[in-house]
């Protein structure tokens, strides 16, 4: 710059733009399998299957660790974590005294699948991942615990099921007659069967969106 005269510098500057159109949603599916206890009605996590596909993997043990704190997050969101309030509208779960949320003991072991196809439409053939786990965890646990009240004729229709809404859950069908038309039947819980049952046949899930609307 010493050999330019002055009148003739300039800055120099460089601009560069990156908008992915398509998107760099990472595709998870996430499997469960789960034990109620008939004494105490806890729901106890047993297996838990994750297989994702993020594109090009940078640091495995960065995205293994995005997959789990997902999926504890989805855990919360299915078994533990609620807003309450009073009929004055006072909240009740203010703080972690209150509000529960699911403890290193409540999360199974995590067996992650990485398919590594690498993106076409992003630069490094990556996707962006971390938040799956807090959409396919609840309806996986939402789909096993289903399918374990499924024999005593229960239905999940809400999140989070925690011991004493399963309790009140089981209870009211015990007390239902014979040939009564149940909750799992009504129209407010088939309304609800495609948010919580996400994972289910694709085929059901399709109709029942567009019956709804």
């Amino acid at each position: 710059m010493g050999r330019l005269p002055a009148e003739v510098r300039e800055e120099l500057e460089v601009t560069k733009l990156y908008d992915p159109i398509l998107g760099t949603t990472t595709a998870a599916t996430h499997i469960a399998t789960l034990e109620v206890d008939p004494e105490t009605y806890t729901v106890t996590l047993d297996r838990y299957v994750v297989a994702e596909d993020c594109g090009r993997v940078i640091n495995p043990a960065i995205v293994d660790g995005q997959v789990h704190g997902a999926v504890a997050q989805g855990i919360g969101a299915a078994l533990y974590e609620e807003v309450i309030y009073d009929e004055a509208g006072q909240i009740l779960t203010a703080s972690l005294t209150d509000y529960a949320v699911p403890r290193a003991g409540d999360a199974p072991s995590i067996n992650t699948q990485h398919l590594e196809v690498v993106s076409p439409t992003t630069v490094g053939g990556f996707r962006g991942m971390g938040e799956g786990g807090t959409i396919g965890a609840p309806a996986a646990i939402a789909n096993a615990l289903a399918d374990a009240l499924a024999p005593l004729g229960a239905d999940v229709v809400e999140l989070p099921m925690t011991p004493e809404r399963l309790f009140r859950l089981l209870e009211k069908k015990r007390q239902v007659p014979p040939g009564t038309p149940t909750a799992a039947t009504s129209r407010e819980a088939e309304r609800h069967r495609p948010r919580v049952l996400a994972q289910g046949n694709a085929r059901e899930l399709y109709t029942a969106q567009k019956r709804d609307g």
